[in-house]
């Protein structure tokens, strides 16, 4: 947190602050006449560009709840400032406090706590000093806009609750309506003992709740409501004793030392009351809503915009290292990469060399022998093989089991066949003049069927070799167990008697090579 120095101002006195990093310390007390004054501009002699806030903590602070029409942006703030120049007469320090939308059957309405100083000149030498003096003014709060935020780090976020503390000015209440500043006032006191404090507190916080419940702040047949009491160090038991819950009001009661904990204020000045709160928290969390007009704020806001810049850079400036780095780490990798590549590279011209040494002494040169051997290997790669063929005839087989091999041949050539002779089947040689063929020719028997059938064998044979004459193959001659053309002579007795040798067959097949 940067350091912030804070002006607190009272009726009798005004004291300056500084807070940073836990710490509240008292740097000056200041008159509230024109001596005062003056000692405020020495002080900020040599203090140009500090930040500077101040903390108001009078008994005349009027508020006064009012409607306006929902609106937004220039003309929200349009309505918002006539409303607050027929309210007040010197608008200087007066602010507007948004409570939340109401609707109705005719129109949507926003809830405005309109508030200001009833005497706002005491005020205005202390802010031409600031000004004149170049300092950056963040805001000007009151007390009370910092009871939402004192309750909160009490614990109390929601619901109705007063806010009773004992400041250097006096007895501080602050009405809260789910996180909403409603009312406030000031009651001064003389030395009291805690019996005596803790009466005054009880017997002013019944008289607030029936004032409210006259202004219809409260309802009349509401629930009862929390008062939230921080006792001075060391007077916790004594206003505990006193502060007895009831059917309207419920007392809860926290050790001076045990709110500066909840707030973050470790370490304060002996003779700092309840104000030690406030002024830490305008330090450490300020309200949004404050008194200073825009133009009062401007350096500040200025200040925000720079700091804004310089924390943006500051990322992009991150970012680009990140970039940076992770590229650099990409060149190096890619630098080891290379590298490794360059000593693969210079082993295997080193094994090369190792290789080629034991080479022969031959007529010809190294190029001429790579290119024989691509010669080769491109050779090696066009000749036909029989696996091809062994594995075209195998997977017809598996769907004919009825047939078994004897012979099955293979070679490459150019078959003596002549253009257009046909088989005892009718199928179509290859050419015979200028084609390079592969030829498969298979003879085998066919089981599982009577001789005797020759119509059925002669069938089988036939669909067989339809199958084998697929994937490229072509039927070259077909030899079938028995000769059906009109050429051949039948003989013999066919089905008269039985025999158990199985019909055989050839099939021949060829597929012209590339």
């Amino acid at each position: 947190m940067a350091t912030r120095h804070i002006l607190y101002f009272t009726a009798e006195e005004h004291c300056l602050y500084r807070a940073t990093r836990g710490q509240l310390e008292l740097e000056a007390r200041l008159s509230g006449d024109e001596a005062g004054v003056n000692a405020f501009r020495e002080y900020l002699r040599g203090r140009k560009g500090a930040l500077f806030s101040i903390m108001v903590d009078l008994a005349g602070e009027d508020f006064q709840e009012e409607q306006v029409p929902l609106l937004r942006g220039a003309d929200r703030e349009a309505v918002v400032q006539r409303r607050l120049a027929q309210r007040y007469r010197d608008t200087r320090l007066a602010a507007a406090l948004s409570l939340g939308a109401v609707s109705s059957p005719e129109r949507r309405n926003e809830r405005l706590l309109l508030t200001s100083f009833t005497n706002t000149q005491s005020l205005a030498p202390w802010l031409d000093a600031l000004e004149e003096s170049d300092a950056r003014l963040e805001g000007v709060f009151s007390v009370p806009l910092l009871a939402p935020a004192l309750a909160a780090r009490l614990g109390v976020r929601s619901g109705r609750v007063f806010v009773v503390t004992a400041t250097r000015a006096g007895l501080r209440q602050s009405f809260v309506e789910e996180g909403k500043l409603r009312f406030a006032r000031l009651e001064r006191t003389v030395e009291m003992v805690p019996q005596a404090l803790a009466m005054f507190v009880r017997s002013e916080t019944l008289r607030l709740a029936q004032y409210l419940v006259t202004l219809r702040v409260l309802p009349r047949d509401g629930g009862p409501v929390q008062v939230l009491v921080v006792a001075p160090p060391g007077q916790r038991a004594a206003f505990e004793q006193v502060l007895q819950s009831d059917a309207r009001l419920v007392f809860r009661t926290l050790d001076a030392q045990e709110a500066e904990r909840a707030v973050g204020l470790r370490r304060k000045p002996a003779d700092t009351a309840g104000e030690g709160l406030y002024l830490y928290l305008a330090a450490k969390n300020p309200p949004r809503e404050q008194f200073a007009s825009s133009g009062e704020r401007r350096r500040y806001r200025i200040w925000q915009l720079q700091r804004a810049l310089v924390g943006a850079g500051a990322i992009g400036f991150a970012a680009c290292v990140l970039f940076a780095g992770a590229r650099w780490f990409d060149a190096v990798q890619a630098r080891n990469r290379a590298e490794l590549q360059a000593e693969e590279a210079r082993r295997s011209t080193e094994s090369y060399a190792r290789i080629t040494a034991g080479f022969p002494v031959t007529q010809t040169s190294t190029e001429n022998l790579k290119a024989a051997v691509v010669e080769f290997t491109r050779i090696a790669q066009n000749s036909a093989a029989p696996e091809r063929a062994f594995v075209h005839v195998s997977q017809v087989l598996e769907a004919f089991p009825q047939f078994e091999l004897d012979v099955l041949s293979w070679n490459v050539g150019r078959p003596g066949e002549r253009r257009g002779e046909r088989s005892a089947s009718g199928a179509a040689k290859p050419e015979a003049q200028g084609e390079t063929a592969e030829t498969v020719e298979i003879s085998g028997r066919v089981n599982a069927t009577q001789r005797s059938d020759y119509r059925g064998i002669t069938a089988q044979v036939q669909r067989f070799a339809a199958a084998l004459g697929s994937s490229g193959y072509e039927l070259a001659r077909t030899q079938l167990p028995f000769d059906i053309t009109s050429e051949g002579t039948l003989t013999g007795d066919i089905g008269g008697a039985e025999t158990t040798e199985a019909p055989r067959f050839t099939v021949v097949l060829t597929r012209r090579l590339p």
